[in-house]
């Protein structure tokens, strides 16, 4: 059941606030920014790191350098290129791992690409099974 609006309520097209937000009105998170002296706390920090206290220097170098993230070099897996299903595929990475030709970290990561090139192979082969079920029901009616 839908409800009555009150008889104050503001007709279609009418605003509750017609004077609008006055020019200059600051928001709560600029007000705080400006507050902030942002400079000299980073002046401190900077004091405190150089003085030897590692939460600064962490906290200073987590802001000021980006993430550092490994690149490996290429992997050159003969066997996974030879495999011919995807189960094949992921114990040529894991034979690889346990030999110590590739680094558990590269192993995980080519392992869930193989998990993801399945469920993307999945999805494939139920649309081709669909699009063939709606053949034949199209040929018999």
């Amino acid at each position: 059941m839908k409800r009555k609006p009150p008889k104050n309520a503001w007709k279609p097209g009418e605003s509750g606030n017609p004077a609008g937000k006055p020019p200059g009105t600051l928001c709560v998170s600029t007000k705080l920014r400006r507050m902030i002296d942002a400079e000299k706390i980073i002046a401190q920090l900077q004091t405190a790191a150089l003085a030897g206290d590692v939460a600064a220097a962490r906290t200073l170098l987590e802001r000021a350098l980006p993430v550092y993230r490994t690149t490996a070099e290429p992997v050159e897996l003969p066997e996974l290129v030879a495999a011919d299903d995807l189960t094949k595929k992921a114990h040529a990475v894991l034979g690889a791992v346990a030999d110590g030709r590739v680094p558990p970290d590269i192993g995980a990561s080519l392992v869930a690409a193989i998990g993801s090139v399945s469920k993307v192979a999945e999805v494939d082969e139920l649309l081709r099974r669909v699009a063939t079920l709606e053949e034949q029901h199209a040929k018999e009616s």
